[in-house]
């Protein structure tokens, strides 16, 4: 797994998208979240009882950064198989996508676009946030393995 990270990530350009995806993706799900606020001045608090949710957070934003550059080079690679590349590149839009949820102030504008059906949907993805990041994570460790495992055998890495 190590022998992977370090073919992708021995590139800057990679290092780059990397890191334009960690750090938006990371600043717009705590402020979703509500751990970071920007007025009346930036400030973060992470309340009692809401750690585990800030975890997840910085854990699904990671993983996403991990996930999608490697995809992206495993695309690069081998463009002349397309059928073979299409499914990690699913699971990481997938994985990343599912686990920005948090509704927090968004609801309220969904509650008064769709009224009921928006309500409904407001309060299933409130109650149930942190087992759909669960899940999300599940999806983007699952892709990240099949990357790996991927390259290993396209690239003909060492098994180390």
């Amino acid at each position: 797994m190590v022998s992977a990270i370090k073919l992708v990530f021995s590139n800057a350009k990679f290092i780059a998208i990397s890191l334009l995806i960690f750090i938006p993706m990371l600043v717009i799900l705590l402020t979703i979240s509500e751990y970071i606020f920007f007025e009346p001045y930036v400030i973060s608090h992470v309340p009692p009882g809401s750690e585990f949710g800030f975890v997840l957070i910085i854990i699904l934003s990671s993983l996403s950064a991990i996930v999608i550059p490697m995809n992206v080079y495993r695309i690069n690679m081998l463009k002349t198989s397309k059928q073979k590349m299409g499914g990690g590149v699913f699971g990481s839009i997938i994985g990343a996508a599912a686990g920005a949820c948090s509704c927090g102030p968004i609801g309220f504008a969904v509650i008064s676009t769709f009224g009921s059906v928006g309500a409904t949907a407001t309060a299933f993805l409130t109650n149930y946030e942190i087992p759909i990041r669960i899940i999300a994570i599940g999806i983007l460790a699952v892709t990240y393995f099949t990357t790996v495992k991927s390259l290993k055998i396209e690239c003909k890495l060492d098994p180390s």
